[in-house]
């Protein structure tokens, strides 16, 4: 009798604890971190119905990250970004900036002023554009272009598998490498699980560098779980950059049987805005390795002959920005779309503010289609995808399903005129917790473009009537409705 009671004890006194840490946890999260009140409620929720694992899952995911110094870089100032930031914002205040572009770039002046103003986004208007909506292609030309590199690569993604796509790569890498080429590789740890550095080792040992963005402090153990580098970034010799949602894998080639063919976009500039791709690399190299910080480099920052005409904004955002940059971009092309929107995304979990920015362009007459991914690669995500998209039917948006395979492309275009293409989901993941790169673009030609993608990608899909998402299952309402309770916290 007296062991059960002493046992009775033990469970009564840990349960009063876990209790007291979780209430004033709870405090701080409603005090402390000024939280918007859907994500305090869902962490509240999850302290008070799962206790003991709910604080463990807030000590893993919900932590916030201390910005200060975060991203450093002294020769930012060397290249004069800061000096031609404040030059563009003052000649658009004094209306005596000069747009290449005809009108095009004119009409958008808002919204180059506001990514100028808010995240230091220099626009450059001689850039050339090739556009990829294909795994094969977009590799072929990045091995191409690997190929012919003279001074250095720098290579950033997410996810870096060394699978055939991957082992090709290095592969390349490798040679230029034996050839005398800097090669700097940086991988997110969390987006790259199972790489490790020491399968780098050959690259290493001809010179190559090989960072890891935010490792774990020992094995399967990571508190920075919820920040992570999503970034899809190559430059080679300072002159050609690649942005877009392709990752390194098989999979992003449509070898993956789960989601078959795999539908992306991507983007590969040769013009100005290489520069402050260049920018964000050397920014995010320096952040994540321990040894001495990049230098500036003239060969980083090479002279550009003109090669084109499209008009470019680099904008980045996370956890370390002021403003939500790339939603703000977002929200603010949807404000001012005339004729139609075209939004492209595999996560549709917004806001209030962008889910009313899209209502309200639909009541107002624009024409409005949202195209999202059949196959879901996380199951509490798409069902939360599937119920937000649902709210929009009524205002009148236009849902489509892509059914070839999985759409992961990460695009918003607008009237013919201007788009963005990018790493940036419309997801609370991508707006606030991951560090994102997105091309906000001003051509005509080029906005035209994506918006044929999008169009054929419509033959490829099923359209979500009003009628269809009424006569849902029962099964389906009750996935949307514990995928939305958790949506804040996703």
């Amino acid at each position: 009798m007296t062991m059960l009671s002493d046992t009775t004890h033990i469970i009564s006194t840990s349960v009063s604890i876990t209790l007291f840490f979780n209430i004033l946890l709870a405090i701080a999260i409603i005090f402390l971190e000024r939280r918007e009140p859907t994500s305090t409620w869902a962490w509240i929720l999850v302290l008070f119905f799962i206790p003991i694992v709910g604080f463990f899952l807030y000590l893993l995911f919900g932590r916030r990250l201390r910005k200060k110094h975060l991203f450093r870089w002294e020769g930012r100032k060397k290249i004069g970004i800061d000096t031609l930031v404040d030059y563009q914002i003052e000649s658009i205040n004094k209306g005596n900036f000069e747009y290449r572009l005809s009108d095009t770039a004119t009409k958008y002046k808002e919204l180059i002023y506001m990514h100028l103003l808010s995240n230091g986004a220099v626009l450059t208007q001689d850039n050339h554009i090739q556009i990829f909506d294909d795994g094969q292609e977009k590799f072929d030309e990045l091995l191409y272009d690997i190929h012919h590199a003279k001074s250095h690569i720098h290579i950033q993604y997410y996810i870096f598998k060394l699978d055939r796509l991957g082992t090709r790569i290095l592969d390349a890498l490798i040679i230029k490498a034996k050839q005398g080429v800097h090669v700097r590789l940086l991988y997110d740890e969390m987006g790259s699980r199972g790489v490790h550095k020491k399968d780098f080792k050959e690259l290493i040992a001809l010179g190559g560098e090989v960072e890891v963005f935010f490792p774990s402090i020992m094995p399967l153990i990571n508190p920075r779980l919820n920040y992570r580098n999503h970034r899809k970034i190559v430059i080679l010799d300072g002159r050609i950059g690649y942005v877009g949602g392709f990752n390194v894998g098989d999979e992003y080639l449509g070898l993956n049987k789960k989601f078959g063919y795999w539908r992306d976009t991507h983007l590969r500039i040769e013009g100005s805005s290489v520069h402050p791709l260049q920018t964000r690399f050397l920014l995010d190299w320096n952040q994540a390795s321990d040894r001495q910080d990049l230098e500036y480099a003239d060969t980083f920052f090479p002279t550009f002959i003109r090669k084109g005409d499209s008009a470019i904004q680099i904008v980045s955002s996370g956890p370390d920005s002021q403003w939500e940059s790339i939603k703000n971009g977002y929200i603010k092309l949807i404000n001012m779309a005339k004729k139609y929107v075209y939004i492209q995304t595999p996560y549709f979990i917004p806001d209030d503010a962008f889910m009313n920015a899209v209502r309200i362009a639909c009541l107002s007459g624009i024409d409005v289609r949202i195209m999202i991914p059949n196959k879901p690669d996380h199951i509490f995500v798409y069902w939360a995808t599937y119920f937000n998209v649902g709210l929009l039917l009524d205002a009148g948006a236009k849902i489509y399903i892509y059914e070839n395979g999985f759409l992961h492309t990460k695009m918003v275009v607008i009237d013919d005129e201007a788009a963005s293409v990018g790493t940036a989901n419309i997801d609370s993941r991508s707006f606030k917790l991951n560090f994102e790169v997105n091309a906000f673009i001003y051509d005509e030609k080029i906005a035209h473009q994506l918006a044929e993608l999008f169009e054929r990608d419509i033959l490829n899909s099923t359209e979500l009537t009003l009628e269809l998402y009424a006569n849902r299952s029962t099964i389906i309402k009750m996935k949307e409705s514990i995928s939305r309770l958790v949506s804040p916290i996703l």
